[in-house]
């Protein structure tokens, strides 16, 4: 789960990079990309078993790009302006798109406080069995 909250948050950190770029040298303009995350196995492989070693994690399933169209400005002394003197920008939310890093640090920050807890349970029950 952390290395798909690391990858949500590069991917992130991409598209706020990304928001008030022209275009690349190809003259394409950049289009907003969402990692989409999901179960390493099949949920029914779970229920099946019904065991929770069944259970493997989270992987990252696809990087989707957004399909929304560039927005227009008007800046006719721009050199990447067209006939009518727009210039096509990245349709990104910025209060979006920090919003989704927020919620996406604080996933990434409860996996790494669920992972000490789990640390300090494994310690404790060592111990306990040192000193049975």
């Amino acid at each position: 789960a952390l290395d798909v909250e690391w990858r949500r948050l590069e991917i992130i950190a991409q598209n706020l990079a990304n928001a008030n770029s022209t275009g690349g040298v190809d003259g394409a303009v950049y289009h907003a990309q969402r990692l989409i995350s999901g179960p390493k196995a099949s949920f029914d492989r779970y229920i099946d078993s019904g065991s929770v070693d069944a259970l493997q994690g989270v992987a990252v399933q696809a990087i989707e790009t957004d399909a929304e169209p560039p927005r227009l400005v008007h800046e006719p002394g721009n050199p990447r302006a067209n006939a009518a003197g727009f210039v096509a920008y990245p349709a990104i939310d910025h209060a979006e798109q920090m919003t989704l890093m927020m919620r996406t640090e604080r996933a990434y920050e409860a996996n790494i406080v669920a992972m000490n807890a789990a640390r300090q349970m494994y310690s404790k029950a060592l111990e306990l069995g040192k000193r049975a």
